[in-house]
């Protein structure tokens, strides 16, 4: 067998982006300042729900201000699509305006751009501009909203809900339900989370006179699709008239892949003032201006055999819209309800599936888009069956585990699991955790008046079904080789991923490919990055494009080495007959005298009709200490099946990464807002908790690949699954520790040190009656 490539897929390469970026050499979206830029600012919301007038005359006499914009003067522009429908039971969609006019809906509601030579100036504008409200009811969390007497947020929605549609077999779940020996439930609160990424939201907008021809430079996860629906749908004009640039973009999480109202505003106010504008958001404007995640209230029932098979699963699902519809919003909970019946095997499945507007900012997708939903219900209602029968958490997994035997396997909801072992993965991750050795680890704990818990999740999603990706590959005329592909890297580490599937096949190193991306003058097409499918989708047509152009390569090399086809081989960057000393470089075929310039390039299309499905086990081990409340991670457990592993150390960040936000949302993280008026309490990072590093534990994390069978290169998405797995086995340790100790069985994340301690306090103040 031969030894694998220095630098090609499996290895462990080090980033190759990062030597710039941790010598501050990034180039971000506001490091760009053209000259002579103007500023620009928004004025937003300071109601949930309110009527409103609006003055800027006495603003726009200010000194410095080049431009102020309210819904008047964008008239003419269309409102922010949403891009998903039910094909069974269409929906329309409310407005989204760019800019609100006469009523607003959430705090944080834009109602005018102003633009200024300064941002001083841009601020003295902003604060000068008259606005006459009148306040009116507003409502947030979908149990309220969908309340008879709730406030509405749109008069064509009544009852606050979008749509209300069913999945599944309803007659057939009814009929197991009639049947069973027990019945488990659960009812749970997926709590709204800020994005939080690093580098907040900006952009520069630049007007060429003479063509009539814009330029956006964005942080985006994708030029493509920005520059199309703002062309298309927004500003009414041809795409050839918009180039869209994503420089460095730092962080997205599913977030920066929408399109925004400020970009928008940025092209009307360039073009109108024939100068370059550049806009970025504070950190407040990204907690009520950016597309918030999660927010979804769902009760689930499991109906059981007598040895805890399962029978049946019956689950009604409430996710907050906000109160416009964001890109892909409604789809968020309608397909993550694809995703609920896990890696079990529930043949009869019923979701009712109910989206809900509130007077909040707009929810859409954010790591796992409807995957962790799901996946938290599903871990936290086998938890519940193991409890309801007395079994250990981990037979009752077993038990209704799909066999591999059994793959493909159609799952209730339509999904085809194609591969996997999950009794596997489920397996080693408790070896690894030293499950067995628990109780001991729990009464050492208990001496130091400490309650420890532990917990597992094992989970699956789908993922890499973005589309069509397409790259080329072509060779330079100094024998490097430069991709051109239309993904987006937020921080994954795509120079490094693509580098090494061309270091596959040509044996170059890393810093010999170059990888170009986010410039749709540059690149024709891309879907941009999102659904964990740069790899699944992207990283197949790199392959692909590579192959083609070694084999082009092959063609003038045989010309030039007067050689057969058959006889030679690519390595080290170079053409060689095989078994010989004759080679000839890739800089000597480039060039090659009258070398047709098509015969240096390759391309490939690629797009997944099945999609990839990861799964895993994560298994954690918590402490609680019962007189404050504080719960600490003290030991976690990862074993991913992944497919085929492209880079160790790549993979490992990413599982790293997304298990911290997953346990951030466990312990800490919620977006609140006032119930009487609306208001976003949680506006800032003063409010609202993030986890650190101290809040992590060192993770153990292995893999237990089984190829993909429906994708050529075995893989399987690996960008979100660490979000996916993370939240179900965080609180599922926090509750075998409170149902062990204190016989409670149930409580929502944030597993906060109130929560918990009100739990504790709640439960001896009953038994104490």
């Amino acid at each position: 067998m031969a030894a694998p490539i220095k630098f090609g897929v499996g290895q462990s390469v080090l980033r190759k982006e990062d030597d710039a970026l941790i010598r501050g050499k990034g180039r971000y979206t506001d490091d760009l300042a053209p000259s002579a830029a103007l500023h620009a600012l928004v004025l937003r919301s300071p109601h949930a729900h309110a009527k409103f007038t609006i003055d800027v005359a006495a603003a726009r006499l200010l000194p410095g201000v080049a431009l102020i914009l309210t819904a008047e003067d964008t008239a003419e522009l269309g409102g922010l699509p949403c891009l998903f429908n039910l094909e069974t039971d269409p929906f329309t969609a409310p407005v989204y305006p760019i800019l609100a006019k006469d009523e607003v809906r959430h705090v944080g509601d834009a109602i005018a751009f102003v633009v200024a030579d300064t941002l001083d100036h841009a601020r003295d504008a902003l604060e000068a501009i008259q606005v006459a409200w009148t306040t009116l009811p507003a409502v947030t969390g979908v149990v309220n909203a969908i309340k008879s007497d709730a406030p509405q947020v749109w008069a064509e929605h009544k009852g606050n809900v979008l749509f209300d549609v069913s999945i599944g077999d309803k007659a057939a779940v009814e009929a197991a339900f009639a049947k069973a020996h027990a019945v488990a439930e659960i009812r749970i609160v997926n709590p709204r989370v800020v994005a939080s990424f690093m580098e907040t939201r900006a952009a520069v907008c630049e007007y060429d006179v003479k063509r009539d021809h814009l330029t956006l430079t964005a942080g985006s996860q994708g030029s493509h699709r920005l520059r199309d629906i703002l062309c298309q749908n927004v500003l009414k004009i041809p795409t050839e008239k918009m180039r869209v640039i994503c420089p460095d973009v730092g962080g997205g999480f599913g977030t920066k892949l929408f399109p925004y109202r400020e970009y928008a505003l940025l092209a009307v106010a360039a073009r109108r003032l024939r100068k370059s504008v550049r806009w970025a958001a504070d950190r407040s404007e990204h907690f009520m201006g950016d597309a918030q995640g999660r927010d979804n209230v769902t009760t689930a029932k499991m109906a059981l055999a007598p040895d805890g098979k399962f029978l049946a699963m019956d689950v009604d699902l409430m996710g907050d819209m906000g109160a416009y519809l964001s890109t892909f919003a409604p789809y968020i909970p309608h397909g993550g309800a694809g995703m609920l019946p896990g890696l079990y095997d529930v043949q009869a499945f019923h979701c009712r599936v109910r989206t809900i507007f509130t007077h909040t900012v707009p929810v859409d997708a954010y790591r796992g888009a409807g995957r962790p939903e799901a996946a938290y219900v599903i871990e936290r209602l086998v938890d519940a069956c193991a409890r309801k029968l007395d079994l250990s958490v981990d037979a009752v997994r077993r038990k209704n585990f799909i066999a591999p035997r059994a793959l493909p396997y159609k799952t209730a909801t339509g999904k085809v699991y194609d591969s996997g072992d999950f009794n596997a993965h489920l397996k080693r991750a408790m070896e690894i955790a030293e499950w067995k050795e628990f109780p001991k680890r729990a009464k050492a704990a208990k001496k130091n008046e400490l309650i420890r818990g532990i917990g597992l999740a094992s989970y699956v999603e789908v993922c890499g079904v973005m589309g069509e990706e397409t790259a080329n590959v072509r060779l330079d005329p100094n024998g490097d080789v430069t991709i051109l592909i239309g993904t987006q890297s937020s921080g994954q580490g795509h120079q490094t991923a693509y580098a090494q599937i061309v270091a596959e096949q040509f044996g170059l190193a890393p810093e010999r490919v170059h990888i170009h991306q986010g410039d749709t003058q540059e690149i024709a097409t891309g879907l941009g990055t999102g659904g964990s499918a740069s790899i699944p989708s992207g990283g197949v047509s790199v392959q692909r494009a590579t192959h083609e152009l070694g084999d082009k390569l092959k063609q003038i090399a045989a010309e030039a080495l007067e050689a057969g086809l058959g006889d030679l081989e690519i390595a080290d960057g170079r053409v060689r007959v095989a078994g010989t000393d004759r080679t000839i470089s890739f800089a000597d075929l480039a060039k090659r005298p009258g070398v047709d310039p098509a015969k240096l390039n390759g391309s490939a299309t690629f797009a997944s009709a099945d999609g990839t499905y990861p799964n895993g086990t994560h298994v954690a081990e918590v402490e609680i200490d019962p007189a404050t409340g504080i719960i600490k991670v003290v030991n976690y457990v990862i074993v991913d099946d992944f497919g085929v592993t492209l880079n160790p150390l790549l993979l490992a960040g990413q599982v790293h990464g997304g298990a911290v936000q997953g346990i951030g949302q466990a312990l800490m993280e919620q977006v609140v807002y006032s119930n009487s008026d609306a208001q976003l309490v949680t506006g800032s990072f003063m409010d609202y908790a993030l986890p650190r590093a101290a809040d992590a534990p060192s993770f153990t994390f292995e893999t237990h690949n089984v190829p993909c069978k429906t994708n050529p290169m075995g893989v399987k998405g690996a960008g979100e699954a660490g979000a996916i797995g993370s939240c179900p086995a965080v609180v599922n340790a926090i509750v075998e520790a409170l149902w062990r100790e204190y016989k409670i069985d149930h409580i929502d994340m944030p597993a906060t040190p109130e929560r918990v301690w009100i739990a504790i306090r709640e439960q001896h103040r009953r038994h104490s009656l």
